[in-house]
């Protein structure tokens, strides 16, 4: 049989619980002990010490010759068939079931619109999306009485300041601003971004997504700059129509400006030479706006 440690060590104290009570026993015998009965106390005291040893060898080698733990084996093909036919016979529960199906439901939910807020701030950290408060109030750029609206070409390597004077009077007559390209190429629309937040903050020194913004849409469209010619900038033309519609969506035949004026000066002085050309009628109304303010 084997001995595991807490026996053993159950033995020691035991062993040495004796040894003490027989000598303790052997002093109390006699007042005055003889040499006889101090030798004998030592002999039984060597002779327990022996016994605990022998038992502590005793247990180790027992110890030793234990056999390892074994874990039952797990490729048995009748405890997989035993526990398959368990899990088919599992009792159905349809409402738990239900339950979670709905969660998960839920869940991929809540990650659907968690994705789009964050995609929305990240929107309108980049100026490419006005902010909600904006949003309700801000309109997309009315066309004029006739249908004619101002679309100014410009480049992002004209100076930060002319721009920004340019989309301050193009809020008034609900004009856009139209670039070619994007800087840097399509790939990369960060510095778009930046560009159009400096554009059109009205605080140049304000960062985040809730900086007031002007009410005037930036276009890139390189089809409209060939319909009309445009190799300098700043130019003006009153296009028809809705100018704004992305240029894979229209084609050469799409209406186009009469005129186009070009020249580095106010936007009144531009629409003044437009009317010059002899599309007084197409400005009429954009004058008008802009002599009301």
């Amino acid at each position: 049989m084997r001995i595991s440690k807490p026996s053993i060590h159950s033995a020691c104290v035991a062993l040495l619980m004796s040894a003490a009570t027989a000598a303790l026993a052997q002093d109390s015998a006699s007042d005055a002990p003889s040499g006889a009965g101090r030798q004998s106390v030592a002999d039984q005291g060597q002779a327990s010490m022996d016994r605990l040893e022998s038992a502590v060898t005793h247990g180790k080698e027992a110890a030793g010759r234990a056999p390892d733990p074994r874990l039952p084996r797990t490729d048995d093909p009748a405890d997989r068939r035993r526990a398959f036919e368990g899990l088919r016979s599992r009792i159905l529960a349809p409402d738990m079931e239900a339950r979670a199906r709905a969660a998960q439901a839920r869940g991929q939910a809540s990650l659907a619109a968690e994705r789009e807020r964050q995609a929305r701030a990240l929107r309108q950290a980049l100026g490419l999306e006005p902010a909600e408060e904006q949003a309700l109030a801000k309109a997309a750029p009315a066309v004029t009485a006739k249908g004619w609206v101002p679309v100014l070409f410009v480049s992002s390597s004209m100076p930060i300041s002319t721009l920004r004077n340019y989309a301050a009077q193009l809020e008034r007559v609900h004009g856009v601003m139209a670039f070619r390209g994007v800087p840097g190429g399509l790939r990369k629309m960060g510095p778009m971004a930046k560009l159009t937040a400096q554009i059109l903050r009205l605080d140049p020194g304000c960062e985040g997504p809730n900086c007031v913004m002007r009410n005037v849409q930036l276009i890139i469209d390189p089809v409209v700059f060939r319909q009309h010619g445009i190799a300098q900038v700043p130019a003006l033309a009153m296009i028809p129509g809705d100018p704004t519609q992305a240029y894979c969506e229209r084609d050469d035949d799409s209406p186009r400006a009469t005129h186009v004026v070009f020249g580095d000066s106010a936007l009144s002085g531009m629409l003044d030479e437009y009317a010059r050309l002899g599309g007084k009628e197409e400005v009429s109304h954009a004058q008008a706006l802009l002599a009301d303010r």
